[in-house]
């Protein structure tokens, strides 16, 4: 037990950015804390900088210039007057010579110990504790020692999380480039590429403890969460509390609870924090890590208990202790994380301008709905840029309910009917995957997005491409009528009624629609046959099989060129306009490989004249604080090399150019 000295924070900086950001800031301001925030260039006009009371300029984009330049941090937080440094997730909220730093600058730091921090973060060091404590762990293993029978094994981040630096390795052949290439995304996501290996295990649940910890002793196990449905290691759908944990019952949950207040108590913890366990069907769990810090999915943990564990932090850091009992679970609460990605095209992540951002039926925003529904935490607000520099998560989309059945439902109808424009993102996938009879009946676990490809999952879900692009034609026809011909009756003709057609673009396919404009009104020929109810600039009403049905048209651009988004209560689909003429100069040779979206070249696998195959990796490509590999679509010989590493390029820019040819069957053809 610790003599705390209890203290009084006025001014709070959080030295992080987006989500989180404004998250921390809602609670200071509740409490009646002035708020500081600091920013890169490319956040200079974020939200959770707008709103902040004061802001602070790091110069530069990277997260390297930015957000993890600690002395910059500290420095802004004297600047603005501010007594505490709160550090969010992510960036340098695991960095115990940040926290140090901190507490050096005589500020207060609001996070564990910088001690914990150290043994808590190695993920190493912390088994062997976790071990001696009693914790069951996995067992880590020498690179150099693993074999064919440890297999499948993963490489695994020392530092951070999120998913970052972590590689499945299922052939001996791989794990050399798995290590780098891990190594390599954990540096320049925690500046620390330091990995190691441990067994994976290809079933199991991902369940997780909320730990809150003060200076007096006292250890509280907030109940647990279920992180199961994860992509690349990445958490995509958590809730409170776990089905497994109510499935398999018995003391399972005690015995839970209690390791965690046994890993938290081990280390002398302080603070807010989680510990991970990897568990079965029958009861067993293993600890995979503990992150010192507050979570992305905490909002289910305060949705079930009620607390503010932002709040709890502070209280904390003031050195005040933990009163009463330890608060338990009630009722249940389902996070979705909403990703600039395209789970369909390998998880890529997307960028451009967040054209607009609506979700329906939003009770609160960054605190718990006092009477069950809809919370939003989200970083961006419709009219953002989002870039590539970042993590591509937009915004949390939070439900709570009496029950898990009524907590899903809400959740998926709340998504579904949401409006998104400006670029790809993984709503769909959200949608999909809560409404799978897996996910529904609570025995999802991380094999889920390996067992159910987006591509499975996105078949026959959300609205009909075909039915949207009808209502785009239509709506964007009686744009141009309205513009063009306003005092001419709608429909009106003096020769007979000839077909009239619109080309629509929808990843690589192609949608073409052909209507008439009779006496009797609008009549569809392809590629559905609805008929017409009524058509605007900005609605569409269609009927099919007796039952009419609305589509709400935007347009971005003008009717001849950019985009269209269609929505309606199965979903939404963006449609690029097709123009009637294409530029020969903007074709890209046949064999060209482009970027995916925008990043910086990190590693080049080829040069001019190597023979290669299709599948095979050329190079790599870093966004979003993740590594990309672009693979040949065909065998061929590279003709043209267009990047170097370290290059910063645009989404669509030629990188490799493979012929499917090589030279020397060329001449034999007498070519």
């Amino acid at each position: 037990m610790t003599n705390a000295k209890t203290q009084t924070i006025t001014s709070v900086l959080v030295a992080n950015r987006g989500e989180i950001a404004r998250r921390v800031f809602a609670t200071c301001r509740a409490r009646g804390i002035a708020t500081v925030a600091v920013h890169s260039d490319a956040d200079a006009t974020s939200p959770h900088v707008l709103e902040a009371d004061s802001a602070v300029r790091l110069p530069g984009v990277s997260s390297a210039e930015t957000y993890l330049r600690g002395d910059l941090i500290i420095e802004a937080a004297r600047k603005a007057g501010a007594d505490a440094i709160h550090p969010g997730y992510g960036f340098l909220s695991e960095n115990a010579g940040f926290a140090r730093a901190v507490r050096e600058a005589g500020l207060v730091w609001i996070g564990p110990d910088p001690d914990a921090i150290d043994l808590m973060g190695s993920k190493v060091e912390s088994k062997a504790r976790m071990a001696q404590a009693g914790v069951p762990v996995l067992e880590k293993l020498a690179v150099d020692d693993i074999t064919q029978e440890h297999l499948p094994v993963l490489v695994k981040a020392s530092a951070g999380g999120g998913g970052r630096g972590m590689r499945v390795v299922r052939d001996l052949s791989e794990l050399t480039d798995a290590v780098a290439s891990a190594s390599r995304e954990a540096g320049s996501a925690f500046g620390d590429d330091t990995v190691f290996c441990e067994q994976y295990l290809e079933a199991g649940h991902h369940v997780e403890v909320q730990v809150m910890a003060d200076a007096h002793g006292t250890v509280w196990a907030l109940g647990e969460r279920e992180c199961s449905l994860q992509r690349r290691h990445q958490k995509v759908i958590e809730e409170a509390p776990s089905p497994l944990v109510d499935r398999v019952g018995g003391d399972m949950r005690e015995r839970l609870l209690a390791a965690a207040r046994d890993a938290a108590g081990s280390v002398g913890y302080r603070g807010a924090g989680t510990v991970e366990f990897l568990a079965d069907e029958r009861g067993r769990f293993w600890f995979l890590e503990m992150n010192t810090r507050l979570q992305v999915e905490h909002p289910v943990t305060e949705s079930v208990t009620g607390l503010d564990l932002v709040g709890l932090q502070l209280d904390v850091a003031e050195g005040r202790a933990l009163t009463g009992d330890e608060p338990t679970m009630s009722g249940h609460s389902i996070e979705a994380r909403l990703y600039a990605e395209d789970p369909a095209a390998g998880w890529t992540p997307t960028s451009g301008t967040l054209d607009v951002l609506e979700i329906p039926q939003v009770a609160t925003e960054f605190e718990i709905p006092p009477n069950g529904g809809v919370r939003l935490d989200a970083g961006v607000r419709s009219g953002d840029v989002v870039s590539v520099h970042y993590d591509p998560m937009l915004a949390k989309v939070i439900s709570r309910a009496a029950d898990r059945e009524s907590a899903v439902r809400l959740l998926a109808s709340v998504l579904r009917r949401a409006r998104i424009h400006g670029f790809t993102t993984n709503r769909d996938l959200l949608v999909a995957s809560l409404l799978h009879p897996e996910f529904l009946d609570g025995t999802a676990d991380t094999r889920f997005y390996t067992q159910h490809e987006p591509g499975e999952l996105l078949d026959g879900t959300g609205e009909d491409p075909a039915l949207a692009a009808v209502a785009a034609a239509l709506a964007n026809s009686a744009a141009e009528r309205a513009t063009s011909n306003a005092s001419v009756p709608a429909g009106f003709r003096t020769l007979a009624p000839s077909p009239q057609s619109r080309r629509f673009s929808l990843g690589e396919n192609e949608i073409d629609v052909v209507y008439r404009h009779g006496r009797d009104g609008v009549t569809v020929d392809a590629p559905a046959s609805p008929s017409v109810v009524s058509v605007a600039p900005g609605e569409v009403r269609l009927e099919i099989d007796g039952v009419v049905r609305r589509f709400e048209i935007t347009r971005y651009g003008s009717t001849d060129e950019g985009a269209v988004a269609v929505d309606s209560p199965l979903g939404s689909v963006r449609l690029g306009v097709v123009p009637r003429f294409v530029d020969p100069s903007v074709q890209v040779h046949a064999g060209a490989l482009v970027a995916p979206m925008p990043g910086t070249v990190t590693r080049l696998a080829v040069e001019v004249g190597d023979e290669v195959s299709a599948g095979q990796p050329l190079l790599w490509l870093e966004a979003m604080k993740m590594e990309h590999s672009v693979t040949a679509a065909t065998d061929g010989v590279v003709s043209e090399v267009s990047v170097q590493v370290g290059a910063q390029v645009e989404q669509g820019a030629v990188l490799v150019v493979v012929d499917e040819e090589s030279p020397e069957s060329k001449e034999d053809d007498g070519e």
